[in-house]
């Protein structure tokens, strides 16, 4: 087999850290790993592993016939026989299927409104959907969804992994050591990080030399301005920093002591299981897969979405009890490590490969 993991961007998003985990991960497990990214490269180019083919095409519209031309060449040149086509991408390589019949897709869900799936459009989906071979869901209501709406019988539920990239050291996180929090997220409104900006202002108030360090992709929007806006009407300038994406997450977090999720809606969020990995307690708002990473009291705290009392009351405690911060952390490392190792689901994706290549 020879793959190729298809994604638009190697921005530090949640579905392109997963796209590069995979193509690194199969360097070794296959004849033949790839990546190519359609039409951004990004911070996380870093991180692919020397042992995996690597193509930009700058796609710059829909349809861009010399992309495409780019793409079915590169495909041809390394006898791909296999494309993990990621989120929006499904497009391009229905394109290529087209005009190749032997190539096999995948297809890999991450859409990030799960908790409003009423309002997906899926009209282009659904006619390219039926040139994929499988397709893999990272939540359950996207499996759901897929057969139920899109009418799909080949889904399954594949769980994120995280990979620890412990080379890079870049980041100097500020504030005072043993007393940050961190929010791994990118500034989109779903993230909510307004009511996590809320919460943060109550705890303050009893804890006033934690920090908040938000680090994710800065989309200079509308959203961004009003994230800035409230910091500065909060007078949160001196205790909330936001750093942008940055290539080194498992240095950031093994400066910061506590890690937090606001989120509105969530497929299952790759923030989470980084934080296990990096030995962090954590509070997440219960929406999308979060329920079955954290067991709620046990290994970490869950909140209701935009709950400004649930998720400031749950930091506070935290805070308050370095014992239980520690209990916690141990307990979801141990869980993450078990249930969603990189292992366990190369295994998975190898076997439904294997399902369609003959």
């Amino acid at each position: 087999m020879r793959v190729l993991q298809l994604i638009d961007s190697l921005d530090a998003g949640g579905a392109e850290r997963v796209a590069v985990n995979i193509a690194n991960a199969l360097s070794d497990q296959t004849e033949g790993s790839f990546l190519c990214t359609t039409r951004k490269e990004g911070l996380l180019k870093e991180s692919l592993s020397q042992n995996v083919g690597y193509l930009f095409l700058n796609k710059t519209k829909t349809i861009d016939l010399g992309a495409i031309k780019k793409l079915r060449n590169f495909i041809k040149k390394n006898s791909i026989n296999i494309i993990h086509a990621h989120s929006s991408s499904f497009f391009l390589a229905t394109i290529i299927r087209v005009l190749n019949p032997k190539i096999i897709i995948i297809w890999h869900d991450h859409y990030g409104n799960s908790e409003f799936l009423e309002n997906r459009k899926f009209g282009a989906l659904k006619w390219c959907s039926k040139y994929f071979s499988h397709v893999f869901s990272v939540n359950k209501p996207l499996q759901k969804w897929a057969k139920n709406v899109l009418k799909f019988k080949n889904s399954s539920y594949l769980p994120n992994f995280a990979v620890a990239n412990k080379t890079l050291s870049v980041t100097s996180v500020k504030g005072i050591d043993g007393k940050r929090i961190v929010c791994l997220a990118n500034l989109r409104p779903q993230k909510d990080h307004i009511t996590l900006l809320l919460a943060f202002k109550e705890v303050l108030k009893t804890f006033p030399d934690w920090t908040l360090h938000c680090v994710g992709k800065d989309f200079n929007d509308v959203y961004s301005k009003l994230i800035k806006e409230k910091i500065e009407e909060f007078k949160l300038y001196n205790s909330v920093y936001l750093y942008g994406s940055k290539p080194d997450v498992f240095n950031i977090l093994s400066q910061c002591d506590v890690g937090v999720l606001s989120s509105k809606s969530e497929g299952l969020p790759l923030a989470l299981l980084e934080y296990g990995f990096a030995k962090l307690p954590v509070v997440s708002t219960n929406v999308g897969e979060c329920v079955n990473v954290i067991s709620n009291a046990k290994n970490g705290f869950l909140v209701e979405a935009s709950s400004v009392p649930e998720l400031a009351n749950a930091l506070k405690y935290l805070i308050k009890n370095k014992d239980l911060r520690h209990t916690f952390a141990k307990v979801f490392n141990k869980h993450v490590e078990k249930c969603y190792s990189k292992n366990a689901q190369i295994e998975t994706i190898i076997k439904v490969y294997k399902a369609y290549y003959k």
